[in-house]
């Protein structure tokens, strides 16, 4: 079968190699239908690192897909061949501390697709994964499904700031909270769409590239400014003099860091989504003391992915227009670099297998 392998910084070649085999019970093969290409993917083709991350070449790539059951171990029960699903890239014990209190994403020994000395990641025609990572739908097509892990990501950052409903000790309502969200890209995007559909009020995002702006802007965002040519904290301060309750950093700089404790108001939360490249980060200590801002710090997704999934079925959350640029096996490479260098409106770029 053909695999997709970073043999090199913003180097991927196609190779073939033996399809993978089912060794467990609880384990299914299946054919991959679409490969999202995410952030942090970019972060290993652009710098072959993520933090202290880093890759070993040749390495498989990918964590964002779609597949279809080819084949079932003997444990499988949940599922049969010809289902379509989508995946969630992290397999956790069940075992450990964390997995006890319901913190799969900080299992103690998890795995996760496509991160260097963990797993293979999905760009490959056939994949072997347990049957608790798959999550079948008959609504979804192979596209949809695809787009299903990075909104569980903004479902799961969402939920840190719920209820959405601001109330006093007693129980009066004092209206929905207020948002913003920094960076506008497809986890800012998930973001959104998640706080929208749970209930948030006014949602104010930015980004650097005008045409993520306009999308936010038609996405449900009350307020969309470009943060290169717009002063985001007077322009957002104009509109709600008391700033905001709640603010997801989704850009990975700390210049969004910087304007996202600027931007909430005393007893206000920062919810850290972006992935930051550097190996340190800061803040003010003077504002976080004064308005006694509580930080959050978002680890992927951690059981969200069937929330996610729901979301899309029922129609209350429509994440298709984040899919703007589809590409062959063949043409990874161009896909990748379309992505890493912003090129012709890119928000989601998938390879269709």
């Amino acid at each position: 079968m053909k695999v997709g392998l970073l043999s090199g910084i913003r180097t991927i070649s196609i190779q073939e190699t033996p399809k993978p085999e089912i060794t467990k019970p609880n384990e299914v093969l299946l054919k991959v239908l679409a490969v999202g290409v995410c952030g942090s993917d970019i972060h290993y083709f652009k710098d072959g690192r993520i933090g202290s991350a880093i890759v070993k070449f040749p390495f498989r790539i990918g964590h964002e897909f779609s597949g279809e059951v080819v084949q079932t171990g003997k444990g499988v029960r949940k599922l049969k061949i010809g289902d379509r699903v989508a995946i969630d890239p992290a397999i956790f014990c069940g075992k450990c501390d964390q997995c006890l209190q319901g913190r799969f994403n900080t299992c103690r020994t998890l795995t996760f697709m496509g991160s260097p000395g963990l797993a293979d990641g999905c760009l490959a025609e056939y994949v072997v994964v347990p049957q608790e990572s798959c999550f079948a739908s008959k609504k979804l097509t192979a596209e949809q499904l695809c787009l299903v892990e990075p909104l569980s990501i903004g479902v799961y950052a969402a939920k840190y700031a719920l209820p959405f409903e601001r109330k006093t000790p007693e129980g009066k309502s004092l209206g929905k909270k207020t948002v913003g969200i920094l960076g506008a890209g497809p986890i800012g995007l998930s973001t959104l769409l998640a706080v929208k559909a749970f209930g948030a009020g006014n949602v104010y995002i930015t980004d650097k590239i005008d045409f993520r702006v306009e999308t936010a802007r038609k996405s449900g965002a009350i307020w969309a400014g470009n943060s290169i040519k717009d002063d985001i904290v007077d322009e957002v301060s104009k509109r709600e003099p008391q700033l905001l309750d709640v603010v997801f950093e989704c850009a990975g700089e700390q210049e969004t860091l910087d304007q996202a404790c600027e931007l909430l108001k005393p007893g206000g939360s920062l919810v850290i989504v972006g992935i930051h490249a550097v190996g340190r980060i800061s803040f003010s200590a003077d504002v976080l003391r004064r308005r006694e801002i509580t930080i959050y710090s978002v680890r992927r997704q951690n059981e969200s992915t069937y929330d996610a999934l729901k979301l899309l079925e029922s129609g209350k959350v429509n994440a298709d227009f984040m899919a703007t640029h589809r590409f062959p096996m063949a043409e990874a490479r161009k896909a990748y670099e379309t992505v890493a260098d912003y090129r012709d409106n890119v928000l989601k770029a998938l390879i269709i297998l």
